[in-house]
């Protein structure tokens, strides 16, 4: 928590009362123990909090049962169950080979975390009532870091189920998120325990101690992020370091001084100035405050007419006594309350205030994104705080105090929004800037913050003013709204919780922190359109080890151990598993797992597991996905039970090894119909046939023209030229990306493909996230899922395309691998998951940290580009060089699938071209004027048409 107002009212706390001399304590308590009173409630106290191997005082125990019972309370006005014990029955587990996201703080403060974390993570979202259920141990091979170990916590499962366990042996933690305190009981340890972790951490004192220095994070806020900030005049003792020198920012003014006393006419000064000065705008009141850590939560704010200089001066000077170094005294301000509407009379009774509090996530690439906005509403002429008036959307709030108008409702929420992203990358930047020991370890981030806004009028606009930063108590609104809404509708929205982006990112460090220094065989290292992955190791951690059949392969020097070996023979894949397996051996590589993304690999990569005894899927389940034909038959016969039966999905075909075939394919197959190698990718060589002269002609070109490796390398050809005559099906044209681990769906995926241009199907265009309705996406990701498992993948990442006919999904073909293309950059972008990611960790055995419900950002529509209709383009006004700037001037997104522009009869696309928006229609907008400007569209390659599939 970055900071905790009083339970009291702040605004008329006697100035030197013994309230300012008190020392907060635990988790910010008003004394070193726990709130009297009791939480009404009728749940059990035989519970067993104590821990096996820890000793706790009397007034830590009595911290214990009060935050238990605190959690019992939140879990009863929730309407959820009751917590059971379970640790009379320990858990065991696989410690350091889950996500263990664990939390010690308040769990009012937290229990919006806590629950979304339930659902998106069952099992894995650990809360810690008491230090002493944490232990630090020395983490080996990392000198001054230390793994966190969970002995005791309550555990979180979808419904709001929780149950008190044990765990032998202890659960390394994969996250942590500590609420800090400055007192002496457990803020103090938990600020110990957050310090120089192995594991990914969301909050340590060091940051804490920044961002609670209002001056501080007042000139961040205006100077790098541009929000505005009170007019503030702050008197400053030997400043912290990030406050000398630099830039004077706008409306804040800061006095150093050299010493406590003797300062009267210097604060005289310069108060007098600061109350006549234009930065203070219409502001009738200035507030009197300290600034610091040591005062978080427990300042007094005096209130005075901006006309009083008198009793402004006597205050700051009676304040300058109490100040220590890196704290300061500030006069700031009192934001006037808009008067809403603008037009009209005011409303009768007293003006109403309002309280603006904005929950701000940082989600994949280190982006901000806004999750919540709770607003409060009061009388204006007192300070509105949390926890003294009930939460409210923000549109409630503006209704309330008169304005209803949508257009200027979505105006307000557009610049609360701005404001608060900003205030997170300023933060995010600040911290890029520090030392890993300035942070409190290499793995503190500030993964969420929380921003209060009033809401002002500046320059005839509606301005959100930033006020404070305030993490838990934001968080906490946020949750006590929810729970407002949850308590009349059961199974809140996973999209309505302020905390989903959170957990997705501790899911996502949490699967960093398993997957680094992971060792991994990796067979095939594909072209240029695989360059991400090498990137991608680095970032993560991994140790590659590569197979590849090309001796100079530029990923040869990017990874741990390069083994040259032809792995295009698929003939001989058994034998040349057997000779791999001893070639690792001989190299003494202990490896965590050996996947692969490359199709002309995947069944050797399964033979080669089996080998060694690393997770994989069945070599024969890897065979039967792999040929298309055979994919169709078996599934054709799985008929039984449960219901749909895999059958459903699948299409009629044959398969063709001779001209024969074809006269006897034409006969079972009905025409017009679909030929395409039983080995092959990319679309090459599939086309549609009317009739059985097109069949015999396609046949024999395709067995005259694409005989061998060396015809078109990296399509299947080392597997030969088999052919399939399938069933042409109508219907529109959809990728489903899937990650199964253990047989269950942990995600998925759908695109939509615009349409092909025949008799040819080389892919033209695609939008993500797809346009269906959410009955034919659920359709789509169950006849995906079920196919697979149909075939026999259980584990993995797997690329399935089918087509949405009016009688339901038909299964086109499975691809046992990443999807490829711009799929896996598309979905990273949007969702926050990496496919590449999720399957090396499927290959080390490890459940793969995705969230249960992952939501898309935005949306992205694209077209492909090729050689042989924009080589005019793509040599001038679209050269790679032109996408390339485009794409880091963030006008679109560039997807370089091959390097050479050389034209061909069989020919994959160059290029991924696309453009992002808040909705499928503005991205098609911008991607249609990118093109007609770029020269992509023509007659003879209509992008409009192909985009037509998205509206």
């Amino acid at each position: 928590m970055l900071s905790l107002d009083p339970l009291g009212p702040e605004w008329d706390c006697p100035l030197g009362s013994k309230d300012l001399e008190e020392e907060e304590g635990p988790w910010g308590g008003g004394s070193g123990l726990p709130p009297p009173g009791c939480f009404p409630g009728s749940w059990r106290h035989d519970v067993g909090l104590d821990c096996k191997g820890a000793s706790e005082g009397a007034d830590a125990q009595a911290w214990t049962v009060h935050y238990y019972s605190l959690l019992q309370s939140c879990l009863q006005q929730a309407g959820l169950p009751e917590t059971q014990d379970r640790s009379q029955a320990p858990r065991t587990g696989c410690p350091g080979a889950e996500v263990t996201l664990c939390i010690l703080g308040s769990p009012s403060t937290f229990l919006s975390v806590l629950l979304e974390a339930g659902v998106q993570s069952p099992g894995n979202m650990l809360l810690c009532l008491s230090p002493a259920w944490l232990t630090k141990v020395p983490a080996p091979g990392q000198p001054g870091e230390a793994a966190l170990l969970v002995s005791k916590a309550v555990s979180f499962h979808p419904g709001g189920l929780t149950f008190l366990d044990d765990f032998v042996p202890p659960r390394r933690a994969t996250y942590f998120l500590a609420g800090l305190g400055l007192g002496p009981g457990w803020g103090r340890e938990a600020a110990e325990l957050a310090r120089d972790l192995t594991c990914p951490t969301g909050a340590s004192a060091e940051l804490a101690r920044l961002l609670e220095d209002r001056l501080l994070t007042r000139r961040l806020l205006a100077q790098q992020g541009n929000v505005a900030v009170p007019a503030t005049l702050a008197f400053t003792y030997k400043p912290p370091a990030p406050l000398r020198g630099g830039d004077a920012s706008p409306g804040l003014r800061l006095v150093e001084l050299n010493g406590k006393e003797g300062q009267e006419t210097l604060v005289k000064e310069e108060v007098g100035a600061f109350l006549h000065s234009e930065a203070l705008g219409d502001a009738l009141q200035v507030a009197v405050k300290l600034s610091g850590w040591r005062w978080r939560g427990r300042q007094a704010l005096r209130l005075y007419p901006r006309a009083e200089q008198g009793p402004v001066v006597d205050t700051v000077l009676a304040l300058l006594e109490k100040l220590e170094e890196e704290e300061s005294v500030l006069v700031e301000a009192v934001c006037p309350p808009a008067r809403l509407p603008f037009a009209g009379s005011p409303p009768p009774g007293p003006e109403l205030a309002l309280r603006i509090c904005a929950v701000v996530c940082r989600t994949q690439g280190d982006r901000p994104l806004l999750s919540k906005v709770v607003c409060s509403v009061g009388r204006g002429d007192r300070p509105l705080r949390h926890q003294s008036s009930l939460p409210r959307t923000l549109e409630a709030a503006l209704a309330q105090c008169g304005l209803a108008e949508a257009s200027q409702v979505a105006i307000v929420r557009q610049r609360v929004k701005a404001a608060a992203e900003a205030a997170l990358a300023a933060v995010l930047t600040l911290e890029a800037g520090l030392s890993a020991e300035q942070r409190g370890g290499r793995q503190v981030r500030t993964d969420f913050l929380g921003v209060d806004f009033a809401l002002t009028v500046a320059g005839r606009a509606l301005t959100p003013v930033a006020l404070e930063l305030n993490g838990g108590l934001c968080l906490e609104a946020c949750g006590a709204l929810e729970g407002l809404w949850a308590a009349q509708r059961p199974g809140l929205a996973a999209e309505e919780a302020a905390a989903a982006p959170l957990v997705e990112t501790m899911l996502r460090r949490s699967a960093r922190c398993l997957m680094e220094g992971k060792q991994l065989l990796l067979l095939g290292a594909g072209g240029v359109s695989k360059k991400f992955v090498w990137e991608a190791a680095r970032d993560y951690g991994l140790k590659l080890h590569l197979v590849e059949s090309d001796p100079n392969h530029f990923a040869s020097q990017l990874v741990q151990t390069f083994i040259h070996f032809d792995v295009t023979e698929h003939r001989r894949d058994e034998e040349n598993a057997r000779v791999l397996a001893e070639l690792v051996r001989a190299r003494g590589l202990q490896l965590d797992g050996c996947f692969s993304y490359w199709d002309d690999c995947l069944v050797l990569t399964a033979l080669l597991c089996q080998e060694l005894g690393l997770p994989c899927n069945p070599p024969a389940a890897m065979r039967l996905a792999k040929q298309k034909s055979r994919t169709q038959l078996h599934l054709l016969c799985r008929r039984g039970p449960p219901w749909p039966a895999p059958s459903l999905y699948a299409v009629p075909c044959c398969p063709l090894e001779s001209e024969a075939d074809v006269d006897r394919a034409v006969c079972q197959v009905p025409l017009p119909g679909v030929m395409k190698l039983e080995f092959g990718a990319g679309a090459v060589g599939v086309r549609l046939v009317k009739n059985a002269s097109q069949c015999r002609e396609h046949f024999s070109r395709i067995a005259r023209d694409l005989q061998a490796e060396a015809d078109h390398p990296g399509i299947g050809l080392g597997w030969g030229n088999a052919m399939l005559l399938m069933e042409f099906i109508e219907g529109t044209e959809h990728d489903v990306d899937l990650v199964l681990f253990g047989g269950r769906l942990l995600a998925a995926f759908v695109s939509d493909n615009g349409p092909t241009r025949l008799p040819g199907f080389t892919e033209t265009a695609a939008c993500m996230p797809t346009g269906l309705a959410p009955e034919q996406e659920a359709q789509l990701v169950q006849a995906a899922f079920r196919c697979c498992l149909g075939c026999g993948l259980l584990d993995g990442v797997f690329n399935v395309e089918l087509k949405l006919t009016g009688a339901g999904p038909r299964l086109i073909e499975i691809n046992p691998r990443m999807g490829g293309f711009y799929l896996r950059d598309w979905i990273l972008e949007l969702y926050g998951v990496d496919l590449l990611l999720a399957a090396a960790m499927v290959a080390c055995g490890l459940r793969p940290a995705l969230p249960a419900h992952p939501r898309a950002r935005g949306h992205l529509v694209g077209v492909m580009c090729l050689v042989s209709q924009h080589l005019q383009a793509l040599s001038s006004t679209a050269s790679p060089e032109t996408l390339q700037a485009l794409h880091d001037q963030g006008l679109l997104r560039l997807n370089l699938l091959e390097e050479a522009l050389v034209p061909g009869e069989y020919e994959e696309p160059y290029c991924s071209v696309a453009c992002a928006g808040s909705s499928p229609a503005e991205a098609r907008h911008r991607l249609l004027g990118l093109c007609q400007g770029l020269g992509i569209d023509g007659p003879h390659y209509p992008v409009a048409y192909f985009l037509s599939h998205f509206k």
